[in-house]
């Protein structure tokens, strides 16, 4: 398959130019994506667009991940119903560096006749002035024009958030955006611009201008945003966005978030954000359907996803931590966790604090089970000891067990146990 084949059977197309697809078959294209530095850190809303690059540049075309340090101070409108705050400089020059380390993961910038380079529109802006930006580039694109895209059309309803206007700020965002395709189109030779559905209107005015101003050609495609079966929105958790910054988002969170999709948004998902080939995908999902209880998609989207954000010992880690609260012979890895993972994997558990000086001798697990308040009295502590149901840290103790500091998981806690659901987390202080 080529590059727009690929992107069709993986549900990566929402709409393109005509003669898109025709123009990436004929010959290697130079395409960019733009990011803009609204944070420190992507998130996997961001993958999208990030893997269209990475396709782009397996299947030999030349990739550029432009960073909108210039655009980053005006907002994109788009998909939203109201004006957001701008982020002064110094937030934003940082935001542009945590970015740009974060893509240099996903592409190779160092070697071959299509490396990828990575620019930030902020050095073409930062020279032009607002005169010469009017008259030369302003001119060639109506208000009637700019008026008609949807980013504008939505936040002048009566109904948006923003009494049904938005800011001459806001309105000239496209036309930046626009600026930067042109300015690629001269220095870099590039003829495509990819994105979200809803960068469509900017990605267009973009191919207008290089077709107004340097009687050029270019192209644009773009991919639908992810959505999930449920309505709830694609990136998203009780705590905030799910962000590809590991001091963020953990990576064992971020193994969780896959973990959990369901077996409809895994079999959609496993084709957008891995690189598993068809046939591997087609027999993953064959044999999901027919044992989908072994959640063998989302172990396999899990899996493959974290490893490309976080690498493979990233990966080790959460998938061993995951096995800890169903897992058999599990104490090792649960005392090898750092204590982050540990109250993540063990949230929402209840817990207890005790003075440390109490090991100091050892302390007996019958008085530990009752003083930590895990169990209400003494007799329901013996009576759990006798029904050979308590373990420590998952390994399982019988009456006369003394826990000492070598219980201590990063030298603080130690897992208490009855039975096989019932958790409680003491912390020694």
């Amino acid at each position: 398959m080529d590059f727009f084949e690929e992107l069709q059977w993986r549900g990566l197309i929402h709409d393109y130019i005509p003669g898109t697809d025709e123009a990436l078959k004929k010959e290697k294209l130079t395409g960019y994506v733009g990011f803009d530095p609204t944070a420190d850190s992507l998130h996997v809303g961001n993958l999208v667009p990030i893997i269209l690059l990475m396709h782009f540049q397996r299947h030999g075309h030349k990739p550029l991940a432009v960073v909108g340090g210039a655009t980053g101070m005006i907002g994109d409108p788009s998909g939203k119903s109201a004006e957001r705050n701008l982020l002064d400089e110094e937030t934003l020059r940082k935001n542009e560096e945590g970015i740009a380390r974060q893509l240099r993961r996903f592409l190779d910038f160092d070697s071959g006749p299509n490396k990828a380079e990575l620019l930030n529109n902020y050095d073409w802006f930062k020279d032009m002035g607002f005169i010469d930006f009017v008259r030369n580039i302003g001119k060639h694109i109506t208000v009637n024009y700019m008026m008609s895209k949807d980013s504008v059309k939505k936040r002048l309803r009566p109904e948006s958030d923003n009494e049904g206007g938005m800011s001459f700020t806001e309105f000239t965002y496209q036309l930046m955006q626009g600026y930067d395709f042109l300015h690629l189109y001269r220095t870099k030779n590039c003829t495509l611009q990819m994105g979200g559905s809803d960068q469509w209107g900017n990605i267009t005015t973009g191919t207008e201008l290089i077709r107004r101003i340097a009687r050029g050609k270019a192209y644009a495609l773009t991919a639908p945003l992810i959505t999930k079966s449920d309505g709830s929105k694609f990136g998203k958790t009780e705590s905030g966005n799910v962000w590809l910054d590991p001091a963020r988002t953990s990576p064992y969170k971020f193994y969780q978030y896959w973990i959990n999709v369901s077996d409809e948004d895994a079999e959609k998902y496993i084709k957008i954000f891995t690189f598993l080939d068809k046939d591997t995908i087609e027999k993953l999902i064959a044999e999901h359907r027919e044992a989908p209880h072994r959640r063998l998609l989302q172990r396999t989207l899990a899996a493959e996803v974290t490893r490309m954000v976080h690498g493979e010992e990233a990966l080790r880690k959460a998938e061993e931590a995951s096995q800890i609260l169903f897992g058999k012979n599990v104490t090792e890895a649960l005392k090898n966790l750092d204590e982050r993972t540990l109250l993540e994997v063990f949230e929402g558990v209840p817990s207890g604090e005790l003075p440390r000086n109490l090991l100091d001798e050892g302390m007996d697990i019958q008085q530990l089970l009752t003083a930590s308040g895990f169990l209400p009295s003494g007799n329901e502590a013996r009576r759990a000891l006798k029904e050979n149901s308590v373990w420590v840290n998952k390994s399982k103790v019988g009456p006369g067990y003394k826990v000492t500091p070598a219980d201590l998981i990063r030298d603080k806690y130690v897992l208490l146990q009855r039975g096989k659901k019932k958790y409680f987390l003491v912390k020694f202080v």
